[in-house]
């Protein structure tokens, strides 16, 4: 059984999470510069050294489940990465993630920083590790964790 990656995708950044190799537990795993990096490189990349069986794309829908205009631009973005990947990609309904993930934040901020921590997961890398425990927990058929 492999991983599942799962990535949030934004206008300058994307967020990327993997799960454990059960697929019980994501985490947050790095964010990609759209500007700085070779994008579909990277992420094919992450899926090798993960050996991830398939990839997870949060889909920001409306409020009422309508496709909006960001949506379209991830779909169209994601189907560009489909030919890079030999693995399944799949699209998983990203609403409400955002305040999950903010309320995970600003939890996490409370908490005393840990010594000797060298570098910090963004935002966007705990978004992306909601959209796949979301995920991983719909496939299993068990409710929110978050």
């Amino acid at each position: 059984m492999g991983r599942t990656l799962a990535l949030d995708v934004g206008d300058r950044r994307i967020g990327i999470a993997v799960s454990d190799a059960t697929k019980l537990i994501a985490r947050p795993l790095c964010v990609i510069d759209r500007k700085r990096e070779d994008v579909p490189a990277r992420i094919a990349a992450l899926v090798a050294e993960h050996e991830a069986d398939e990839v997870v794309v949060g889909l920001p829908l409306h409020a009422d489940g309508n496709v909006s205009e960001q949506a379209r631009q991830v779909q169209a973005f994601a189907e560009s990465l489909r030919e890079r990947l030999a693995v399944p990609l799949r699209f998983v309904d990203e609403r409400y993630t955002t305040q999950d993930a903010q309320q995970i934040i600003a939890e996490s901020r409370r908490k005393p920083p840990r010594v000797g921590r060298r570098s910090r997961v963004t935002d966007d890398a705990i978004a992306a590790a909601v959209i796949l425990q979301r995920y991983l927990d719909e496939q299993r058929g068990e409710p929110e964790t978050w």
